[in-house]
């Protein structure tokens, strides 16, 4: 009983030293990117240079980022139809694509690596279901309360890349 105690002893022992040994230098809450912030800008950018905007000239949305390394993100196109039927079960192909286009919405944990500039999405679930168990990788840049990070691997599939703006509206959510 006494060597089994010791074994798993130094079993979880080295366990611990393991996981920190092998640790990534990120965290999970940067002060600076704790907070509430409300979308200001989604561009594509396609392999060929041009640019559109999908969410329209005024997305609406909002980035939750709290300081367990929990994350939230909902993004809307402000301009879409309405459902006549009054019921989103009852939805027309055409209502529902426009709905599905107008949306983007995932949440999960996040790590920041401030070395690299990163932030790190790890999507439990997401409106998008393929994105559903990813890791996402987005380099960002922050000055004057504004949020900016690159998709490379965006909803649209591969040739799309999309630059994101964020305002930041509240530092503790």
């Amino acid at each position: 009983m006494k060597n089994l105690f010791l074994f798993l002893l130094l079993l979880t022992l080295s366990a611990k030293l393991y996981a920190q040994e092998n640790e990534p230098r990120t965290i999970k809450n940067d002060e600076e990117l704790v907070g509430l912030w409300s979308l200001v800008d989604v561009e594509n950018t396609q392999a060929d240079g041009s640019t559109s905007l999908p969410y329209g000239n005024e997305p609406v949305g909002l980035l939750v980022l709290d300081k367990s390394g929990t994350y939230a993100i909902q993004i809307l196109k402000a301009s879409r139809p309405k459902v006549m039927a009054g019921d989103k079960n009852k939805a027309t192909p055409e209502e529902n694509a426009a709905l599905v286009q107008g949306n983007n919405s995932h949440f999960g944990t996040y790590t920041v690596d401030k070395i690299k500039r990163t932030i790190t999405f790890r999507v439990t679930h997401a409106f998008y279901p393929n994105w559903e168990g990813t890791v996402q990788e987005r380099f960002y840049t922050l000055a004057n309360n504004e949020l900016k990070y690159i998709v490379t691997n965006t909803t649209n599939g591969g040739s799309i890349t999309a630059a994101v703006v964020w305002k930041k509206i509240a530092s503790n959510p």
